[in-house]
């Protein structure tokens, strides 16, 4: 059948004709897929010891799992999974399973991406408005970013913060703590709140975040508040010495929780 046409097809207004940005997803799709390839083989090649009463491999290919699409940093793009079988007899919770530590079962975006969410909702954007300020760059429908699925990414995020807000610290050991209201007005409110941020640096020289909440500007309560609940989780041991700025709350809560901690103050603060 003769499919040539006259027939030019215009384009829509709200398309994006970018064929650089098309050849990339293509060659995206194609990187992925072999090095999924690449991930079955070496994984089959480690179990090829494994053999059934018979002599054949226990473990084989065994197709691909439908196509989906993954979000990433330049749009959608397509790939299937690799399946793969265990042919050993016996109960379904004691066989093999292959599990791609670049492709996970349920993935569907980019862990960059997924980062990126948060910022733009702390920016001001609007769990209705994900789709629009996305459509551009990761096509237009921008599919699993619906305000359904941001209400659930939000009710993960403050899952998140309340588990390593109660992590254990009983551990650990920080040398240096730098100390440090930050002011912010996410999200267009009226005034900004006043973020207590602690950094502290480990005997090895690893700086680590350990522990941030909203305060009541930079009183002495609210250091308080936020010092003794490292304590309390096993920050048991006083750094030897605080970095912060001239607000006199921080120290008189210092002096109150870890007496022993040498004071110094910030030499940006002290030079300005």
């Amino acid at each position: 059948m003769n499919e040539d046409t006259s027939i030019v097809r215009l384009r829509q207004p709200e398309e994006i004709d970018d064929p650089l940005t098309a050849l990339l997803r293509s060659g995206a799709r194609q990187l992925l897929e072999q090095a999924i390839e690449a991930e079955v083989a070496a994984f089959l090649a480690a179990s090829k010891d494994l053999k059934l009463a018979d002599g054949r491999d226990r473990l084989v290919r065994h197709g691909h799992g439908p196509e989906r699409v993954i979000q990433t940093g330049i749009g959608p793009v397509e790939v299937q999974r690799i399946k793969v079988r265990d042919r050993a007899p016996g109960p379904a919770a004691e066989r093999i399973r292959f599990s791609s530590a670049l492709l996970p079962r349920w993935a569907r975006r980019t862990t960059s991406l997924d980062a990126l969410l948060p910022i733009l909702y702390l920016r001001g954007v609007s769990a209705g408005n994900f789709q629009e300020a996305l459509g551009v760059l990761l096509g237009k429908d921008a599919p699993n970013l619906s305000p359904a699925v941001i209400a659930r990414l939000k009710e993960s995020w403050a899952e998140d913060y309340t588990r390593w807000q109660r992590r254990d610290l009983s551990a650990r050991r920080y040398v240096y703590v730098w100390a440090d209201g930050v002011y912010l007005q996410a999200r267009m409110e009226p005034t900004a709140e006043c973020m207590l941020v602690m950094i502290g640096a480990t005997p090895e020289g690893k700086k680590e975040l350990l522990g941030f909440q909203v305060g009541v500007r930079e009183s002495a309560q609210s250091w308080r508040e936020l010092l003794i609940d490292l304590k309390a989780r096993g920050l048991t041991i006083a750094p030897e010495l605080a970095v912060a700025d001239g607000a006199l709350g921080f120290w008189k809560a210092l002096d109150e929780v870890f007496p022993g901690t040498r004071h110094q103050r910030c030499w940006f603060h002290t030079i300005r």
